[in-house]
């Protein structure tokens, strides 16, 4: 489990999420987490709603980064419903995957069967017998991975250690401290921190430390209780709040006696929130539990405004931020709304009461429906680069939605109308898994008349093909084309001719490929249909380069990239430049090819569509393999292969590539021999994304201030990094000192600072976090 001193090129630093807010006290939780890691495999943090167990995840995963090689990665379950998605939450968030659409756990055991790495499992109480089964068989098969979970109960799977995760230390009332003792409680301390959050000039004074300590024994020095009871300090002084809070437990918590006394307690300070908002706060709040993650004004506004107007809307979400019921989160500009899981199931109890939650989850779905068919209308404009990162915000309304309407056979068509007008979405996040999921769902079960039909089994024979399962197109397409020609559906029927061609090319059968493709684009330009216009010269263009006719390809080609440059769209033009690039390449114009295929890279980058990052950067190496850069030609086989694996392709689902790659590979290796080749090959496998696209690209990045993953500044002082070089070398801490010149006395106090700073434990931790700086240090220098 300790790092490795030998430093990794570029590797990923994780994708923990930053913390936003301060985090106070757990040391001991922490410390005990790092001890139960470092003696099994599996170690999940339980307990009840509100106490913290995802803070304290992500601070020992934080804290631990730097141990593992592969660093620490989390998965958020929270806003995954269906427990068949599972894998597919694993792979996208880690951004790991394989060739195959089939075996998905043991597409996770493929990619993680070598790394050295922390995953944390975040929520998975109501996953938990897909998370065990998942967790299992990572442990059996994932040697250098560890798990760390967070679930109301655990997981039970062989070698798991749980820790149930505490309330934070409270003062006892019945031997009260002196006030000026306060600061010893991590409860009070946390509240200390949120008060003067919501109230900046609050201070504590030997007059109010008292009822401040009692207040948070009441609320039994639950986190999320404490924020909430925080807040009311705009409105109430401590002594006012801790004798309503104090009456209220009293009141609330009759009826519930069998629930944990903490239970009772974040129950009733929740009740009491409600309790205390306004009825339209109330029943806003009870609304907007409907949503999976965040949400914005707009879609609140639609979804809650049932018999409220949007300014009530308005003024009720302003109203729950103000009480830190809702959370604001501003990104890019934008600002979004969540709800903290135990207030949204909260929220949605009291919607059940009030009969309203099928009416909402509805609500909710006719928007996100709506929003899908947005997208699909306008994506053919200026405007793609917005339209991906919006729906990646509301990615997990878009599967609530999706699992909303397929629930019912009389929305079953709007669930397929949702699948065909996000499928190139799907497509750029490489969710190629996903889309089948849902495809496969809604075609089992909606009515054989369902409009929407035809052209959702042309979509999911499309995914069948990225996936390279080609057993399941031909029968998928058999079935759409039966159908749409006894609808009589004539542009569905240019569709289907169209992804009949791709089949075709894929199979290496060109000269069929390019009739059909060449029907399909007679039919687009009949009907003005953009979207087919450009995917068809795209396909045209590609088979007639790669076959006999290079100059009329590329003469397509041209056209479809000043078609979709005068549209001012990213997506087909960046593939149109690519297929460019892989024509001028076989022609031996290898300075235009490499043009062509930076251009397109740039633009794919900008969308994220990792399934075209994927054929760039092996495009790029077979151009690099060609020029004779045979090193870089290996790193960027060994970065592509990464890609591919993540949006579970592969070069070999398309016959006229597989050759051409394979042979393009194979010369490289013979170039340089087996051992630099795959060195070479290794390091360009383990750079993260934005690494491998810089280098792709050839662009070098401006050499930043080292931090800790560009989180955390550099925790200890010039003379504690002096003494931790030493502890790391062996040094006792009286040689430390008849080296430094200085008393050994002070050199204990040193590496207690050290100690305490990195929240470890132990000398030989000290020495691994200081070979991680020089391999973090090593890597920001290595050569490219």
């Amino acid at each position: 489990m300790v790092s490795t001193a030998r430093a990794r090129v570029r590797e990923p630093a994780g994708n923990l999420p930053a913390d936003v807010t301060s985090f106070v006290g757990r040391r001991r939780e922490i410390t005990l987490t790092k001890r139960l890691l470092a003696e099994s495999r599996v170690v999940t943090l339980t307990g009840p709603g509100g106490v913290g167990k995802t803070r304290l995840a992500m601070r020992v995963a934080g804290n631990m980064r730097r141990t593992f090689r592969d660093k620490s990665w989390c998965v958020e379950l929270e806003d995954v419903r269906d427990g068949s998605l599972v894998v597919d939450a694993v792979i996208e968030q880690l951004g790991i995957g394989g060739p195959t659409g089939g075996e998905d756990i043991d597409t996770v055991i493929e990619q993680l069967k070598t790394r050295e790495m922390l995953l944390v499992l975040d929520n998975c109480e109501h996953l938990i017998e897909d998370v065990a089964l998942l967790v299992d068989a990572v442990v059996r098969w994932c040697p250098g991975v560890r798990v760390l979970a967070t679930s109301r109960q655990s997981l039970g799977v062989a070698g798991e250690a749980t820790l149930v995760v505490p309330p934070l230390q409270v003062p006892d009332i019945e031997h009260p401290p002196p006030p000026e003792a306060y600061e010893q409680f991590s409860s009070v301390r946390l509240f200390v921190d949120r008060a003067r959050a919501a109230v900046p000039e609050f201070e504590v004074t030997a007059d109010n430390a008292t009822a401040l300590m009692r207040l948070c024994h009441h609320l039994d020095g639950n986190p999320l209780a404490i924020e909430l009871a925080a807040v009311r300090l705009r409105s109430l002084s401590l002594q006012q709040l801790e004798e309503r809070l104090a009456e209220r437990y009293d009141l609330l918590t009759e009826g519930r006696r069998g629930a944990p006394a903490r239970q009772q307690t974040l129950r009733a300070l929740i009740d009491w929130s409600y309790e205390l908002a306004s009825d339209q706060d109330r029943l806003t709040w009870a609304r907007v539990s409907v949503f999976s993650g965040s949400f914005d004004l707009a879609a609140a506004e639609h979804v809650a405004s049932n018999g409220l107007s949007d300014a009530d809307v308005l003024s009720a979400i302003h109203s729950l931020v103000d009480k830190s019921v809702l959370m604001r989160e501003e990104e890019g500009g934008e600002v979004r709304f969540r709800l903290p899981h135990t207030l949204r199931e909260y929220g949605q109890d009291k919607l059940a009461g009030y009969g309203e939650l099928e009416t909402m989850q509805q609500r909710h779905c006719s928007w996100y429906a709506d929003l899908a068919g947005r997208f699909a209308a306008e994506w053919i404009g200026p405007d793609q680069v917005t339209w991906v990162n919006r729906l990646r915000s509301d990615h997990g309304n878009l599967r609530v939605a999706l699992r909303t309407a397929a629930a019912n056979p009389e929305t079953a068509g709007t669930a397929l109308r949702m699948c065909t007008d996000l499928w190139q979405y799907w497509g750029i996040r490489g969710l190629n898994g996903e889309a089948r999921h849902w495809l496969d769902q809604v075609l089992a079960t909606a009515p054989r008349q369902t409009p929407e039909r035809v052209r959702a089994l042309r979509v999911s024979a499309w995914f069948a093909l990225l996936h390279g399962d080609v057993e399941t197109v031909q029968p998928t397409m058999e079935q759409a084309t039966v159908l749409a020609a006894q609808r009589g559906e004539e542009t569905e029927k240019a569709h289907l001719a169209l992804v009949r061609g791709m089949a075709a090319f894929a199979q290496n059968d060109s000269p069929r490929a390019a009739v059909l493709v060449e029907d399909a684009l007679g039919q687009f330009r009949k009907h003005e249909i953009s979207v087919g216009e450009l995917f068809a010269l795209f396909g045209l263009g590609l088979i007639k380069g790669l076959g006999e006719d290079p100059e009329t390809g590329l003469g397509v080609l041209a056209e479809g990239i000043r078609l979709s440059g005068g549209l001012g769209e990213l997506y087909w033009h960046s593939y149109l430049l690519w297929a460019s690039a892989q024509v001028e390449a076989r022609r031996g114009d290898l300075e235009r090819a490499e043009a062509a295929a930076k251009e397109a890279l740039n633009l794919q980058r900008k969308l994220d569509n990792r399934l075209g990052i994927a054929f760039s950067i092996d495009t790029l190496a077979w151009i690099a393999q060609q020029q004779g850069r045979h090193d870089r030609a290996a790193r960027l086989f060994g970065a592509a292969s990464a890609v591919w694996d993540a949006v579970r392709a592969a070069p070999g689902f398309w016959a006229r590539f597989a050759t051409d790659h394979d042979e393009h590979e194979a010369q490289a290796r013979a170039a340089l021999g087996e051992s630099a080749f795959q060195d070479a090959f290794d390091r360009g496998h383990q750079l993260s994304l934005a690494h491998t696209v810089d280098f792709a690209l050839e662009v070098k990045r401006h050499a930043r201030p080292r931090t800790e993953d560009n989180v955390h500044p550099m925790p200890l002082t010039r003379r504690e990094q002096q003494i931790a070089e030493l502890v790391a070398q062996g040094n006792t801490n009286k040689e430390i000192a008849e080296s430094l010149v200085i008393a050994q006395r002070t050199v204990e106090g040193h590496v207690q600072n050290i100690l305490t700073k990195l929240d470890f434990s132990s000398r030989a931790q000290i020495g691994g976090w200081v070979a991680a700086q020089k391999a973090s240090d090593a890597s920001d220098i290595a050569p490219r």
